[in-house]
């Protein structure tokens, strides 16, 4: 290298010469056409790696089975590994152009020190960036990680690369040791902790959630106390985008689900059932013991026919039975034979307190589907039935009198 040195030098020397530059010109003139061929020759050797590495790279990860490699050393994950040779041979061949032992040239080398330095830190860090999202794709691609909020936890490590680096450039900038600065930060912490508390409170939520399994993308959330309903589309570090019934985007900062209550249905939707919760009021003036008249009516017909035989031996012991008993015992019959009902979760039909109201008769079940409109259809199917069949077994549902029940 010193050979071509020389002889470059000396082409040089004499073109400058022809042209009746001073020596010191010359000099000058010498150091940047030997610092611009270290440039190209850095450039030449990084484009060379590079195309080298990733054919080689290409051929290696197409040969082997597992999918992971294929993330991991993508393409643009291996450029941005070969862009740190360039200013690592820049730094390594500079004192050949600007030497510090020179006193001519020694500002000028360590200016060009400084930005080749501020170059490297620059491509450590995209290729940090660059890793780190490769990293999140493979992990979302894990049956185990999918649907975690770990996009937050990249934006963290992202963030903490790109503070690092800033933290170096600025020493380098100011020629000073990262510790003094970092001394310094400390020092100002708490402006620090102000000025990034949405970051900081971000990151420790997000480890919280994913940690304990609080939260993951697909999970569908309410927080009435923020107006929230909806599915969760995405967790990142200082945000987290939660779709609406009504297809609006709601975002609430991740803290805000560690400090705050809220509801995830998920566990409702993974149990395989939908609770239904109901209740209708009755007059108690219109339950009564079985008359011969209802009884014989409900044996007649097809909905009840079956059930008066079930009660056959309550009647024979001479146990007094209610038309609401009979209704309660039928509505339980009807759920626990409905096909959209969950067979396998708590079925119960049972009686409230009464209140001036009438009497509450709940019905306790799951539905089958857990999907909204199958299980607001079902819903309204069991309330609609109650409705049209109490008439039946003589009984009155109670409503508030409407102006035309007052006129009768």
């Amino acid at each position: 290298m010193n050979g071509i040195d020389r002889i470059v030098q000396g082409w040089i020397d004499k073109i400058l010469t022809a042209l009746g530059c001073s020596n010191d010109l010359a000099d000058t003139a010498d150091r940047w056409v030997i610092l611009l061929f270290i440039v190209l020759l850095a450039i030449a050797v990084d484009y060379t790696i590079r195309h080298i590495i990733l054919r080689v790279v290409r051929k290696i990860v197409a040969k082997t089975r597992a999918s992971w490699d294929d993330i991991i050393f993508k393409d643009v994950v291996m450029r941005r590994l070969c862009n740190i040779v360039t200013p690592i041979l820049i730094y390594t061949l500079l004192p050949i152009a600007f030497s510090p032992n020179d006193g001519g040239s020694i500002e000028l080398h360590t200016l060009i020190k400084r930005i080749v330095e501020i170059y490297m830190i620059v491509a450590v860090v995209r290729f940090i960036n660059s890793f780190l999202k490769a990293l999140f794709e493979l992990l979302e691609h894990r049956p185990e990680w999918q649907g975690k909020p770990i996009k937050g936890l990249m934006q963290t490590g992202q963030v903490i690369a790109s503070s690092i680096a800033a933290i170096l450039i600025i020493s380098i900038l100011i020629n000073r040791s990262p510790a003094i600065l970092l001394t310094g930060i400390g020092a100002s912490a708490a402006v620090m902790m102000l000025i990034f508390k949405d970051s900081i409170l971000g990151l420790v939520a997000g480890v919280q959630l994913s940690v304990n399994n609080m939260l993951k993308v697909g999970d569908w959330i309410s927080m009435p106390s923020r107006g929230v309903d909806g599915v969760v589309e995405e967790v990142a570090l200082t945000i987290v985008k939660v779709r609406g019934w009504d297809n609006t985007l709601q975002m609430l900062p991740p803290y805000v689900l560690i400090s705050e209550s809220f509801d995830n249905w998920q566990a409702m939707r993974d149990s395989g059932g939908r609770r239904i919760k109901r209740s209708v009021n009755f007059d108690l003036t219109s339950i009564s013991f079985l008359k011969p008249e209802l009884e014989s009516r409900l044996r007649g017909a097809e909905q009840t026919a079956e059930l008066m035989q079930t009660v056959e031996s309550l009647t024979a012991e001479g146990k007094p039975i209610t038309n609401l008993d009979l209704f309660i015992r039928y509505m339980t019959r009807y759920l626990e034979q409905h096909p959209r009902v969950s067979h396998d979760l708590l079925i119960l039909v049972r009686q409230l307190q009464p209140t001036e109201w009438g009497l509450p008769v709940e019905f306790y079940c799951f539905s089958a589907n857990v999907n909204w409109v199958p299980y607001e259809q079902l819903q309204a199917e069991i309330i609609s039935h109650v409705a049209a069949l109490a008439p039946q077994f003589d009984l009155r549902l109670f409503q508030y009198p409407l102006s035309q029940d007052l006129k009768q």
